[in-house]
């Protein structure tokens, strides 16, 4: 018995690695040496790989394609029909194999549906970028971006819930309790965790 789940209408290529509990849904295809962590979720019609790192917990919704160059971190949502690209100026006729940027999605990070992000960047921990947005630059830990270009617009908790600095330099979330102070435009910063 398979410590992990895949659609009998998924194909997993040879060298792949994935961890207990994962479920591959309908139609969605992991290329080799791709690594999968435990108990993610990736729905249907979605692509990994080749050389993909996939931390543990995350969600792909479907028709996601997360390409060579692309690392999530655990706990990552990406939602259904987001987009991650690994060229800036592709051709067709023109082979740039050798020039795919690194795009990090680090841990606990979620991305909206129909999103966009430009290959290149990082998307920090925790991070929230809303729908339909196009992340052309680094994402900083807890921000809350969107538009086209997603720009920072708020911060979020852990929890996703939008923070409220009033203000000042000090937020608490009214969902969770986590607290957080703010140490200058662009950096925000968790200091305290409810046990």
């Amino acid at each position: 018995m398979s410590e992990y789940f895949v659609h009998p209408t998924s194909i997993i290529d040879e060298a792949c690695e994935i961890g207990e509990g994962t479920r591959i849904w309908h139609f969605s295809h992991v290329l080799r040496n791709s690594r999968l962590g435990k108990s993610c979720n990736i729905g249907q019609n979605v692509m990994i790989g080749p050389d993909v790192s996939i931390g543990n917990n995350c969600k792909i919704q479907n028709n996601v394609s997360v390409y060579k160059g692309v690392r999530l971190e655990d706990d990552v949502f990406c939602g259904p029909s987001m987009v991650f690209t690994n060229v800036v100026n592709p051709r067709s006729h023109v082979n740039r194999r050798e020039e795919f940027r690194e795009t990090v999605v680090e841990r606990g990070a979620s991305i909206g549906a129909n999103a966009t992000v430009v290959c290149g960047v990082r998307i920090g921990r925790y991070a929230f970028v809303g729908a339909g947005s196009v992340v052309t630059k680094d994402v900083p830990p807890y921000a809350l971006v969107f538009g086209n270009p997603a720009r920072l617009k708020g911060w979020v908790c852990w929890c996703g819930e939008r923070l409220n600095f009033g203000g000042g330099d000090d937020a608490q979330c009214a969902a969770c309790g986590r607290k957080y102070r703010s140490e200058g435009a662009e950096t925000v910063v968790m200091v305290f965790e409810p046990a």
